[in-house]
């Protein structure tokens, strides 16, 4: 939503996983909101945190919106919930409607539809936030670095 909790997270676990699987030269990852409450902010602090202490670094991370441009360039653009999942579709044009999906869609040890927004709780929203990323986009990479060996393979 303002990228500064939920997403520029997900970015960092992403990041990492692309990193460790060998991919980061051929897989590009990015974050944005779909609202701009807070464009050109850091991360939340407590994002931070909770992230350091699971090995991720987000605190270069600077809130942005999503732009027409992202539609295109991007293969899959992943929302936290159904509000944001929503702007995204009245925002997209139909013919790259496909790549928007909720990030949970990819979670194989939780059910939850979507990523709960842990702003307006304590450091343990964090943490479960963390928990559901690191699930979901465990389920991304396998997605990723099958469409990823078929690239190179062509």
């Amino acid at each position: 939503m303002g990228n500064i909790c939920r997403s520029p997270s997900a970015e960092g676990v992403f990041r990492h996983m692309v990193a460790e699987a060998g991919l980061a030269d051929v897989v590009g990852v990015d974050s944005a909101g779909t609202h701009s409450f807070h464009i050109g902010e850091p991360p939340d602090a407590r994002a931070q945190a909770a992230a350091r202490k699971r090995g991720y670094e987000i605190s270069g991370s600077t809130a942005r919106l999503v732009t027409p441009e992202d539609f295109r360039e991007f293969d899959l653009i992943l929302a936290m919930d159904w509000e944001n999942l929503s702007a995204l579709q009245q925002q997209c044009p139909k013919v790259y409607q496909h790549k928007l999906m909720l990030l949970m869609r990819f979670a194989n040890e939780f059910e939850e539809a979507t990523v709960p927004d842990p702003y307006y709780g304590g450091p343990e929203g964090f943490n479960k936030v963390l928990d559901y990323l690191e699930d979901a986009c465990q389920g991304v990479l396998e997605l990723v670095r099958k469409r990823a060996t078929q690239y190179q393979a062509a």
